[in-house]
């Protein structure tokens, strides 16, 4: 009987922790993981997690304490695997005409990285309530519920829910490039000019709080932003081309951000859609507010 709940128990903490796994595994605009071979690495990965958060209820269970280790080494396995990914997608980004940007690629490997230890805890917890209610349909019940929960992991907030954003006027004041009121570069060749004015759309994202416009004028932030638009409606430029590029600059007075977008599917509306659910990336996130009040109270204590 005994024998029978602890293999109840791993089965059903296993099958969670992969379904964990196939959930939070996606391809979508940012194209990653794209192809068959990227999937299988991530998806064994996730079982090898998902077997190593099932076995260590039972295995803590008989007083096998090296368990505890071998989730320690797993642990170090995950975070060698988040420098693998943030090595390939550096490399990747290289080759590519908008690229994605230092931010954004750590913010990738992190979440392959953090969703590698969602699948542990989930594994984890249906061999938990197996354990300790000895039915093996609170198991399954647990891991349902576990992965329709990691449902919730996988959003977080995105440029709207922080500023708003309105389309633009593009405009030339001689050689300079305005959006609406926001300069953005100087373009030399006439040439240059007519095409961003036929092809570029303006966009301006202004802040509704003193931490979003921290947020939207890191460089990796505005990085995400081009690389987004550019991989949906692709990019009107080439290599070797210097002033066919997209490019978000701040008005330094208020904050705003002023964007020039180059796609090569000129569709405003859609632009403006992608502009408004690109991920605000974690390493963009600051908190100043919060910065006073807690000076304050050291001060206070002092």
């Amino acid at each position: 009987m005994t024998v029978s709940l602890y293999t109840m128990a791993v089965i059903l903490g296993v099958a969670t922790g992969f379904g964990t796994r196939i959930r939070l595994l996606q391809c979508d605009y940012r194209q990653y993981p794209t192809y068959p071979h990227g999937h299988v690495i991530h998806l064994a990965l996730g079982f090898i997690a998902a077997a190593l958060g099932a076995v260590a209820v039972p295995a803590l269970a008989q007083k096998d304490y090296t368990a505890v280790t071998f989730l320690t080494l797993a642990a170090q396995q995950f975070r060698d695997v988040r420098n693998m990914e943030r090595q390939m997608l550096s490399n990747l980004d290289e080759m590519e005409l908008v690229p994605r940007g230092k931010n954004y690629i750590e913010g990738i490997a992190m979440v392959f990285e953090g969703r590698n230890y969602i699948v542990i805890f989930a594994a984890f917890l249906t061999s938990l309530s197996v354990m300790l209610y000895h039915y093996w349909w609170v198991g399954a019940i647990t891991g349902v519920l576990t992965i329709l929960l990691s449902g919730f992991l996988m959003s977080g907030k995105v440029i709207h829910d922080i500023a708003d954003v309105e389309v633009a006027e593009l405009r030339n004041e001689g050689p300079s490039l305005y959006v609406d009121d926001i300069y953005l570069m100087n373009i030399g060749l006439e040439d240059n000019r007519k095409r961003i004015l036929e092809n570029g759309i303006g966009i301006v994202i202004t802040p509704r709080q003193a931490s979003a416009r921290i947020t939207i004028g890191n460089v990796g932030q505005r990085q995400a932003i081009l690389h987004d638009v550019s991989s949906i409606l692709g990019v009107y430029r080439d290599t070797g081309e210097p002033a066919l590029v997209p490019l978000a600059k701040r008005d330094l007075k208020d904050g705003r951000l002023g964007v020039l977008l180059l796609p090569q599917e000129k569709d405003v509306e859609r632009a403006m859609a992608i502009v408004k659910n690109v991920p605000v990336l974690e390493s963009a996130i600051r908190k100043p507010g919060k910065m006073p009040h807690e000076l304050d109270k050291r001060w206070g204590n002092a």
